[in-house]
């Protein structure tokens, strides 16, 4: 079973922000929507590149290459031209420290 993982505090992150964490090899976004974190794979799945820079508007981050929109909630994919969803990760803010992990393979 994957273990938790400590990113950073969640006064780290603005509502509205987001950073990019390295946890085992895996590159994660992590974000702030009005206080709810969320966590994903930072990988557009049109082209592979990263999300990161790319604009969040509420539960939706947009890759800044071509404009594929990925809901951060699910990872689902809200358009063209990525058809795939992107991972999510499970998430948890204790003591105000922010925790992930990749549970893809327990």
């Amino acid at each position: 079973m994957s273990t938790w993982t400590r990113v950073g505090n969640d006064s780290d992150i603005a509502p509205g922000g987001w950073r990019v964490v390295d946890v085992d090899g895996v590159a994660m976004l992590v974000v702030n929507v009005e206080g709810s974190f969320h966590c994903i794979e930072d990988v557009c799945t049109h082209d592979g590149g990263g999300l990161a820079g790319g604009t969040l508007c509420g539960f939706e981050v947009e890759c800044p290459r071509h404009g594929a929109r990925f809901d951060v909630r699910t990872g689902q994919a809200l358009c063209a031209p990525a058809y795939q969803p992107t991972a999510v990760f499970p998430i948890k803010i204790e003591d105000g420290q922010i925790w992930v992990r990749d549970d893809r393979w327990d």
